[in-house]
């Protein structure tokens, strides 16, 4: 089954007189339970594409579908309660709120879905125990490193039970050893729950994970390949 899939999609910025084609008439699918990974030189459009199908940047044209769900025609609150009910965002700068706990942090987008403080609590020592950091979850993130605040991160991603996880970049700042944690805890998570991951990435590490490699050029998929 298709999760995801986007129809003649167009992403074209203007600078002055010129346009800039970030995505140019991109087509294609993602089922359930793949492990992908997007890769091209900087500026190829692997950010834009992410950010389109995750509901975080509107395309100029073309469509996006979730399940089934054109969410190029929700509203803005529309897509807020999309994207906090369906889909999981892991980037590249962490994005933890800087004066809560760790614990406190992956909890936060079951606050906002209204969640119950015990099933809150619960799930989030939960998660923190998947990532390694069940001693952890009373720091916040100044007093964790680079390595941590990312698996804090992930567990975050993954508190809402979403459908799928975008994850921009998300071993760009990270040593190889916690590069290595963090891609194995995003493994089983894929192989044990078929939890659906596509990644934008320069990483060969991540890469070399994947079972599925798309590569963007200048907007247009210049390939895609299933390799396991």
């Amino acid at each position: 089954m298709n999760v995801i899939e986007t129809k003649n999609l167009f992403k074209i910025y203007k600078q002055g007189e010129m346009e800039i084609r970030a995505l140019n008439n991109v087509t294609i699918n993602f089922k359930q339970g793949e492990f992908t990974a997007i890769v091209g030189p900087s500026g190829s459009g692997k950010t834009t594409f992410l950010n389109s199908i995750g509901g975080l940047d509107s395309p100029t044209s073309g469509f996006v579908y979730i399940n089934n769900e054109d969410i190029t025609k929700l509203s803005s609150n529309e897509l807020i309660d999309f994207r906090l009910n369906n889909i999981g965002f892991v980037f590249q700068s962490y994005n933890l709120i800087p004066v809560l706990t760790a614990k406190e942090n992956v909890e936060f987008i079951m606050l906002m879905q209204g969640t119950s403080r015990s099933k809150r609590d619960k799930r989030a020592l939960e998660l923190l125990k998947s990532v390694g950091l069940s001693d952890q979850y009373n720091r916040r993130p100044n007093q964790l490193s680079g390595g941590q605040q990312q698996r804090v991160a992930v567990a975050r991603a993954l508190a809402s039970k979403p459908k799928f996880v975008l994850a921009d970049e998300p071993t760009a700042n990270l040593d190889s050893v916690s590069t290595a944690n963090l891609l194995d805890i995003m493994s089983r998570l894929n192989k044990e729950e078929n939890m659906t991951f596509i990644f934008s990435t320069h990483d060969q590490r991540v890469i070399d994970r994947a079972n599925r490699i798309i590569n963007l050029e200048d907007g247009k998929i210049l390939s895609d390949i299933n390799v396991k």
